[in-house]
């Protein structure tokens, strides 16, 4: 059975990577999945956010990364969406953990090089083990290197690649990280490569997969394909 996973939480129906959107697809028994984004604060705390500046979802200005905790939180991550979700603050990733804990599996996208971020792997780690998660999520990142890096942290941890294009070798890349995960821009997959690495015993990801044509299409490759999407109702129609 094709798993339904909420893309930055149910963001279609709530402003992305807040904790409504968050709850939203809790709610939902359906969704066995979330995607969240997770960056940086100037001094070291992770937060939920996509975009490395926080004109689009936020009211604020700049880089994330330039803003310490205590400015992020004042800022309004809603009101961007609509007026209803005014007031919305930035959560922190313990916030989202404590959350999602023993409720629904956790993608936890590092938006990051960790040149970027130092330290953002080690952060996000000792976050997991302190609330014992480490067996209820994953790490993905664009990052070949800063999952490569995750491995030499923690052995245990499940560690996936994040790809918007077809590189050669692919499934040589994800070994080679040490990587079992494959999520990759669907415009860029197809049957034959989702089949081959399922059947190599990756794991795989298509995002962001929105259009309920595509979503069925995608479901008929493999019944081991994840869909990711900011729409879990449509793809719940078909489950």
């Amino acid at each position: 059975m094709n798993i339904c996973m909420a893309h930055r939480g149910w963001s279609g129906k709530a402003p992305e990577n807040t904790m409504t959107a968050i709850r939203l697809a809790l709610a939902e028994p359906a969704i066995q999945a979330m995607e969240i984004d997770v960056q940086l604060s100037s001094d070291g705390v992770p937060v939920l956010i996509h975009d490395f500046t926080l004109e689009r979802t936020t009211n604020g200005s700049g880089l994330v990364k330039d803003h310490t905790l205590e400015e992020l939180r004042q800022l309004d991550a809603g009101k961007w969406l609509d007026e209803k979700f005014a007031g919305e603050k930035i959560p922190t990733l313990e916030e989202a953990l404590i959350a999602v804990k023993g409720r629904c599996r956790l993608n936890i996208e590092l938006k990051a090089t960790s040149d970027m971020y130092p330290g953002i792997a080690e952060k996000v780690l000792a976050l997991l083990e302190q609330y014992g998660m480490k067996q209820e999520v994953c790490l993905t990142s664009f990052d070949h290197e800063l999952i490569r890096h995750v491995r030499t942290l923690d052995q245990q941890i499940e560690t996936g690649l994040i790809v918007y294009g077809r590189p050669v070798l692919m499934l040589e890349q994800l070994e080679e990280a040490g990587a079992s995960i494959l999520s990759m821009g669907y415009p860029f997959l197809n049957k034959e490569l989702a089949v081959a690495a399922i059947e190599k015993g990756f794991k795989v990801i298509a995002w962001t997969l929105d259009e309920p044509a595509h979503i069925r299409e995608v479901m008929s490759w493999h019944p081991d394909v994840q869909i990711c999407t900011n729409h879990p109702d449509r793809m719940l129609e078909f489950v």
